[in-house]
Formats: structure tokens, sequence, C-alpha cells
């Protein structure tokens, strides 16, 4: 660690921390008699505390974020010279980084044609719903309104996108909810609903059949992650995709692709849906698009939901009323195309194919290795291991020891993640999101600390 704080500076932080800090998906009081943990310096693939403990990230900063690893110096020079030079002005007006970066942006998403910037993936999502519902009363008399939402997924932490959320514990507490957000069943194979040959193509006609239920008359979007993130690292089986595809086309629905946790690498390309040959109609993204060195997010759509925009003389309200205040920032797009750059001009596409690849085998050997080990799932760097108590009958391992198996490896100087507070029953995997800069060293690391936890704990 090579922070300029004094010994004393630190204690001032750690006690200003804990008076007046609200951690986010914390429990404050353990804070009365422990010290809260203050990450004050990165570098790569590691992160040191206030003790100066260095800790392995294994989940990209805690929420699958900063794709290209820590202390990137030329992102940092050039979220500073952008900011000197024009730090911010309202998107109803264009800027240099925001204009290059949309087209840099668009250059990876073929189909696809417009960038509306904002500020989070929360944001992100609902900037689509209000299309959806603008397209609704603009050419369905507000009929076409209802937005389909999957079990599990997420898709954001304001009220509308909690509406469309399949994470129940996530949402308790928090009603009543928008109306119009209708859910469909969940695609994970490994807990199927039914025992069937073609799983993929049943889990899809399952959202066919809610359509039919609501009438498709009243169906505006269909909202899904490309794999589930925080509901359980979902990978969607084989022949899901390219029938949702179907589906939404047959019934005139909008497709819209929440890939704020999948976006910018994750999964070996540029983007989880273009590894299922799918074409959306609105791709959100957040988290990795500039890697956490600024905060920006994207609402990314097609010229012909565009066009469904453009004002109407005869009706002055026709245009999508909208604006996103920091969606103006400068540093998102500066930091976003040194970025993209970063990605380009080291290969981490490529090298998040192959460190996936020897994540995924190492998480194999576990399951061989750990009978709690109950399912390895995932793409690219971003994978997940269910734990179970009982091969044969799936039991759920209690929250509490995954828990456990989490804090076991923090322990060690390793940080990996798990479904916590989240699906009632089933907050039972970890997740696994190592920056795409990961060598073979630090996933062998990851996984050697697991195999010691799932030992500890299990036995």
């Amino acid at each position: 660690m090579n922070t300029q704080l004094t010994p004393n500076d630190l204690t001032d932080v750690v006690e200003a921390d804990r008076a007046h800090l609200w951690h986010h998906l914390s429990q404050h009081k353990p804070y009365e008699t422990t010290d809260p943990r203050i990450i004050v310096e990165g570098k790569g693939m590691r992160v040191w505390d206030q003790k100066g403990k260095e800790h392995l990230d294994g989940v990209s900063g805690g929420v699958w974020t900063v794709n290209v690893g820590y202390g990137r110096e030329r992102i940092a020079n050039a979220v500073r010279d952008q900011l000197l030079q024009m730090n911010y002005f309202a998107q109803s007006a264009g800027s240099i980084p925001g204009s290059r970066f949309a087209e840099k942006l668009i250059a990876k998403m073929p189909g696809m044609s417009r960038v509306y910037y904002v500020n989070s993936g929360s944001e992100a999502n609902e900037k689509a719903f209000k299309m959806v519902r603008q397209i609704a009363h603009k050419r369905y008399g507000g009929q076409k309104h209802k937005i389909l939402y999957r079990a599990r997924d997420y898709h954001g932490s304001t009220l509308a996108t909690m509406s469309a959320g399949g994470q129940y514990e996530r949402n308790a507490q928090y009603g009543p909810f928008a109306p119009g957000f209708v859910e469909v069943p969940h695609c994970l194979e490994y807990r199927a609903q039914v025992e069937t040959e073609n799983y993929g193509e049943w889990a899809a006609d399952q959202i066919e059949e809610v359509i039919l239920r609501e009438g498709p008359d009243t169906v505006g979007a269909l909202c899904l992650e490309p794999i589930t993130a925080g509901g359980g690292v979902i990978t969607p089986p084989e022949g899901y995709w390219p029938r949702v595809q179907e589906i939404c086309r047959k019934y005139d629905i909008l497709l819209h692709i929440d890939e704020v946790v999948c976006g910018i690498g994750r999964t070996g390309t540029w983007f989880g849906y273009q590894n299922y040959g799918v074409q959306p109609d609105f791709v959100t993204m957040a988290k990795g698009v500039a890697s956490g060195y600024a905060a920006i997010a994207c609402m990314v759509t097609t010229e012909k939901v565009f066009e469904m925009f453009k004002l109407d003389p005869n009706d002055p309200l026709d245009y999508f009323r909208d604006i996103s205040t920091f969606g103006g920032c400068t540093a998102g797009p500066a930091a976003a195309i040194e970025n993209m750059a970063i990605i380009e001009e080291e290969g981490l596409l490529e090298n998040t194919l192959r460190m996936g690849e020897r994540l995924m085998g190492n998480l194999h050997a576990l399951k061989e290795k750990h009978r709690v080990v109950g399912d390895v799932r995932g793409k690219g760097l971003f994978c997940g291991a269910e734990l179970v108590t009982d091969r044969a009958s799936k039991e759920p391992a209690p929250e509490k020891m995954v828990q456990a198996v989490v804090a076991h490896c923090m322990a060690e100087g390793v940080i990996i993640g798990a479904t916590n507070r989240s699906i009632p029953g089933f907050n039972n995997t970890l997740c696994l999101s190592p920056a795409l800069i990961a060598g073979p060293d630090d996933i062998d690391a990851l996984t050697d600390a697991i195999d010691r936890a799932l030992t500890s704990v299990f036995g």
C-alpha cells in the first residue's frame, strides 16, 4: 500500500465513516464494535484496506464494474484533461467525448443506432421503460404499455426498476410498485420447472403463455438480462434466446436487454447478447462502460425506435420529454473511450475467453472434489457455483454458510461474491467476476481460496 495518509489520518477517516457514512447493502450495527472496511488503494487486480491488508479482487470492485483493473493512469489523465476543457453541459447540447464515444460504441453494436447518456444502470432502464410507455400512447392508444420481466433478474433500485425486479427480498418492504409490470418464469435449467429435452425452448414458451394470458395487444416490451447476474449467474439454456426473439417479433414486442453487468467484455464479447444471435430494440449498460473511473450509463436503441420520437408538428408533446442531469457530464464518455481502447489494445476480450475457460475448469474441479458444489455455470469471466447440502435433492445450502465461505476467503485476502438477500431460499450461489486483465495465477488463487473455504465451512 502506498497511501500518503498518516496513521492518525486513517483513524480520522475510519471515525468519520463510522459517524456519518450510510453504506450500501449493509447492516450498520456491527460498526458499533468493529471498524468499517475502507479501501484506500487499488492496482491491477488488487486493493488495499486502511490496515494495509492486500486483497485479490475477484468481483471487479464488489459489483462487477472495474473491468480493466485499478490504477489506469491513461483513463485518469483523460478524465482530468476533459474536465479542465469542458466538464459539463446539459445533454440538450452535445460534447466532443460524448459524440466520439457514441460513435465507437455503436460500431460495436450492429443494428443499434442511438445512444442516450445517463448516470446509472437503474436510470438507463427507466429511460427504456418510459420510451415503451410513450410509444404505447403514440401508436397504440395507451394499450400496449405492459413490460414483462423475468424471475431472478435485477434491473435496478428505483421504484420503477424494482417493479420489474425478480429478486423478492430486494423488493421487500418497498411496495406498492408501479402497475403494468408482469413477471415471466426463470430459465435456470439446474432448477428446471419441468423435465424436458428442450428446456430452453420450453422456458421461452412460458413467456409466450404470459403474453397470451395478458393479451398481446397490452404488452409493449420484454426486459431480460442476457445472463442473469445477481439472481445466481444463470446462463440461458440452448434454444432459449432464438425462441425469445421469435416470440417478440410474432407479437410486436420490443426486446430490451439489460447489459449493465454483462456489457463491455464481461462474457468475452462486447455484449452478452452477442453470444446468442439476437437483435434487441433497447440495450442498457453501465458498470464496465468506464470501469468505474467515472459515472456513466447508456440507453442504446435502434434507428426505428428513434424515428418514433421525431416531432409531429401537430403534437407538441410528441418527442421524448426527458432529461438526465448528469448525462451531461463529460468525464464518463472521456473515461469510456480510454476504457474501450485498453480492451482493444490489450486483447482483453480474448483474454477473457482464455481465462474464463480456466476459471470454469477450476470450478468443475471443485465440483469433483466438494459434493456441496451442485452446479457451475457461466461465460467468460462471469461465473458462479451453486452450493447445495445434497446433490440428489438439490437442497440449497443455507445462506449463512454460503456467506461463511465468502468471509473465509476475505480473511485470506481474496474477495469473492455470493447471492445474498435476493431470492428467498436460494441465496446459495458463489459469484466470480474478476477484471478482464486476470492472469492464470489470479484465477488459480481465487479458486484455491474457495477450495480451502469450502473445506473449512462444509468439511
